[in-house]
């Protein structure tokens, strides 16, 4: 049997899932595709490499398809695969990081399509409120080097030093198949996309696992290439959206109220910011956006809600 199952979740993956799965020739491992109703060519490229797929009918999200892949194969350890990841070399060295058994998640080097490493994207740390409130402030954007966006993106660390992270991007991310029962696998409740897998290195964190980055087993990564192609509107209603799931799930009350207001100033500058190029649109996405937080913030405070948001 295998040792490694290798899950690849796609949607509207046309342009990218050829590349992906031919670098997974030759691997000695399980490897099934779970399609998210993609409406081009993805489930013809994968059938045409006889590649296992899951054909689902309706977007059931990422993690559904991550928890769908799991549960399709058998292999003690799951590599998780982005479409657009091109996979180079290394499997062994990910796999020998779970011959510790305090690992509960490990990630490898990311480059970009000009070789260079994608640092700040391949290892993190989890997000404390004040990364979060940072990040949609645009703070770490413009002030990139301030020390709570230097923890949370490990800018720290060297890309080809071995090094304990929190979280390993979600684009390269194996775990041990026992990992992932025990902290309830992948939460479907973020849909459909975006901070299922920071819940999930979270959750595993919690359980007592670490996690590790290691820069021998390495991947070229294109990134974002379905959620590039959504709408403004959507794109900005999933992302904050899953922000306010995350922290409204790990953060304290009073932390979770910052983070609120933070996405609704934060909204507000954005809409200024883009004006010149979405015009009056830019007032609706980014208002829907204020309302979302604010309605959330609602229901934690009166409703009690702790875990989730509309």
């Amino acid at each position: 049997m295998s040792r490694v199952a290798i899950v690849v979740v796609t949607y509207n993956s046309s342009r990218h899932i050829g590349e992906c799965l031919d670098a997974l020739k030759g691997l000695d491992s399980e490897i099934v595709v779970v399609d998210n109703a993609s409406e081009d060519g993805t489930r013809d490229e994968v059938v045409r490499r006889g590649i296992r797929l899951i054909a689902n009918t309706v977007n059931l999200g990422f993690a559904a398809g991550v928890n769908q892949g799991v549960m399709a194969t058998s292999a003690p350890l799951v590599l998780l695969l982005n479409p657009d990841v091109v996979f180079d070399h290394g499997l062994e060295a990910l796999e020998a990081e779970f011959n510790d058994p305090q690992t509960g998640v490990a990630g490898g080097l990311l480059t970009d399509v000009a070789g260079n490493p994608q640092t700040g994207f391949m290892a993190r740390n989890l997000p404390a409120p004040t990364a979060l409130i940072f990040e949609v402030l645009g703070i770490n954007a413009v002030f990139s080097a301030n020390p709570v966006n230097w923890h949370y993106r490990c800018l720290g660390i060297s890309p080809v030093t071995p090094a304990l992270v929190e979280q390993p991007a979600g684009a390269f991310l194996m775990f041990p198949r026992s990992v992932w029962g025990r902290v309830g696998g992948f939460d479907e409740r973020f849909f459909p996309v975006w901070f299922e897998d920071v819940d999930f290195c979270a959750r595993i964190k919690q359980a007592g696992f670490l996690g590790r980055y290691n820069p021998a087993a390495v991947a070229k990564h294109d990134g974002a290439h379905s959620v590039g192609t959504l709408r403004l509107k959507i794109r900005e209603r999933y992302w904050y959206g899953s922000l306010l799931k995350y922290a409204a799930k790990h953060y304290r009350p009073i932390a979770f109220g910052l983070v609120c207001g933070a996405v609704a100033l934060g909204a507000v500058l954005r809409a200024v910011r883009v004006f010149p190029r979405y015009g009056f649109n830019a007032v609706v996405v980014y208002g829907a956006v204020c309302r979302l937080a604010l309605v959330a913030l609602y229901r934690r405070l009166v409703w009690g809600v702790s875990e989730i948001v509309p």
